[in-house]
């Protein structure tokens, strides 16, 4: 592979995309009071999917300290309330406050008309394609990051 073959690899391209819609996304979520790193956390609250920081940082794929860091700030601008948990005194419980709970359709509304023009001229079959394939890419390099991390 040339040296100018690296600007064509799928990690350098889909990393090159990633900034992109992150540009993008941050835009759109600003005026409504959120950040694109903040959205996954968003989602799983209001899904119920996790209530816990170590839940949280599992489901957003990002060290506890870094969830930490993320749910101060996020308590500080309003969107979430953290109250102790009853069954464990050393962790406590997290929820979306009414105010997010409320902006959140725009925001999902914001970035889906974002998503929708970045795979303008994409086919529905082609569009879907790409997200089965990049769930597969992401797939093999989290098995990847697994095999690596458990060697050490």
């Amino acid at each position: 592979m040339s040296t100018s073959d690296v600007l064509s690899t799928p990690g350098h391209l889909t990393s090159v995309a990633a900034r992109g819609f992150a540009r993008l996304s941050e835009a759109r979520l600003k005026p409504l009071g959120f950040g694109v790193g903040t959205l996954p956390v968003l989602v799983a609250l209001e899904e119920g999917r996790v209530k816990t920081q170590r839940d949280l940082a599992r489901f957003a794929r990002i060290e506890q300290p870094s969830m930490a860091q993320m749910l101060a700030r996020m308590e500080r601008d309003g969107l979430i309330l953290r109250t102790p948990d009853p069954t464990d005194g050393r962790s406590s419980r997290v929820a979306l406050t009414e105010s997010a709970r409320a902006r959140l359709p725009e925001a999902c509304a914001v970035l889906s008309q974002g998503n929708d023009e970045a795979l303008a001229g994409f086919t529905e079959t082609e569009a879907e394609v790409f997200i089965s394939l990049l769930k597969r890419l992401i797939g093999n390099l989290d098995q990847l990051v697994k095999n690596d991390v458990g060697d050490r």
